[in-house]
């Protein structure tokens, strides 16, 4: 467990020692922003009672809400094995008296650390929400929209770092990553344009946008849960094979 720690601590070091980090954040907080102030502004130009729920449309209401997570996602993961590979100090890790697991397990620690800091600026939004009066909030369905929040993170990261595992550089794992999750978001949309009912069902199950239209709304559906964790596993698991063969190489 202490090798685990200590891998995901040099991870988060060299992470904000970085200047991606400050770009990353500060991009994520100003695009939200705007898209909360726009939301904002549109709840609040309708009449009371038949605007909506404001929460409910900016966690996930909105293709403004899944497009960046198609991006950021990509951007912290990326870096994760394949910047070891491409600088040469994969050698030097492998080598130390760590196994395959505790390098995957703390690579993901790291990632997963810095998925939850992007999002934990967003309560404001919430207090916000609260504090103008108009807006009635639950907090059971903000606690389950942030575990939907976390369970996407759980899986988005996993992906990510499975395909950092197996690419040269930084870029062909972010272009990777973009391609699986988009890929998937765009089959969730095809729930909307079909008729069959079990293919409709399927989608659902795989896209991310009725995963949070559930959370948001303050429904645990552990269909979801159990989605996202066996896809990371499975991720997860890919990457320490990744790992394995390059050591044997």
């Amino acid at each position: 467990m202490m090798a685990v720690l200590t891998i995901a601590r040099r991870e988060i070091l060299s992470f904000f020692v970085s200047s991606v980090a400050y770009v990353v954040l500060t991009v994520w907080l100003l695009f939200f922003g705007i898209v909360f102030c726009l939301l904002a502004m549109f709840f609040g130009s309708q009449p009371p009672g038949t605007g909506g729920n404001l929460l409910q449309a900016f966690f996930g209401g909105t293709t403004f809400f899944y497009l960046p997570l198609l991006i950021f996602a990509p951007t912290i993961t990326m870096r994760l094995l394949a910047e070891e590979r491409s600088s040469g100090t994969i050698e030097s890790l492998m080598t130390a008296p760590v196994s395959e697991v505790q390098i995957v397990l703390g690579k993901y620690l790291a990632a997963m650390t810095f998925w939850v800091v992007l999002w934990l600026p967003t309560l404001i939004y919430v207090w916000l929400a609260a504090g103008t009066g108009e807006n009635v909030v639950d907090m059971g369905a903000i606690a389950a929209t942030y575990l939907g929040l976390f369970c996407i993170g759980i899986f988005y990261m996993a992906v990510g770092l499975f395909m950092s595992a197996v690419a040269r550089t930084q870029i062909a794992a972010a272009m990777l990553t973009f391609m699986v999750l988009g890929g998937l978001f765009v089959v969730g949309l095809a729930a909307y344009a079909t008729v069959d009912d079990e293919r409709k069902a399927v989608f659902e199950y795989v896209g991310l946008w009725s995963q949070m239209a559930s959370f948001s709304k303050g429904i645990v559906d552990t269909r979801f849960i159990v989605y996202d964790v066996s896809a990371a596993c499975l991720a997860l698991f890919m990457s320490v094979r990744v790992l394995q063969a390059n050591r044997w190489q």
